[in-house]
């Protein structure tokens, strides 16, 4: 996590919004699910990115309109697998794994 949102992920506004987003997904990843997979979500992802201008702004850091319950595979493709590999030979596939290219 970024330095500038270590207060803001320690919250308990955003402990409580987290536990409660991901209560009314049924815990499970949403990427997962709409390609019929069920798989446990580890992670509430925020659509737009938290970013020092707008950590104070609660339609962006709390709205669940901005939320996205993730499995760490998914996130990690979300944050790293668009952008290419992360050792020389290796690739993410669809399901945000790690494979040989």
């Amino acid at each position: 996590m970024k330095e500038f949102a270590r207060r803001f992920y320690k919250s308990k506004q955003w402990q409580d919004t987290r536990r409660s987003y991901l209560s009314s997904v049924h815990g499970l990843c949403e990427r997962c699910e709409k390609k019929g997979l069920i798989v446990p979500a580890k992670l509430v992802h925020h659509k737009q990115y938290l970013r020092a201008t707008n950590i104070g702004d609660i339609n962006i850091t709390l709205d669940w309109r901005n939320l996205e319950a993730l499995c760490q595979d998914c996130h990690a493709w979300e944050h790293h697998g668009r952008f290419g590999p992360t050792v020389e030979g290796l690739k993410f596939d669809t399901m945000g794994n790690i494979v040989e290219k």
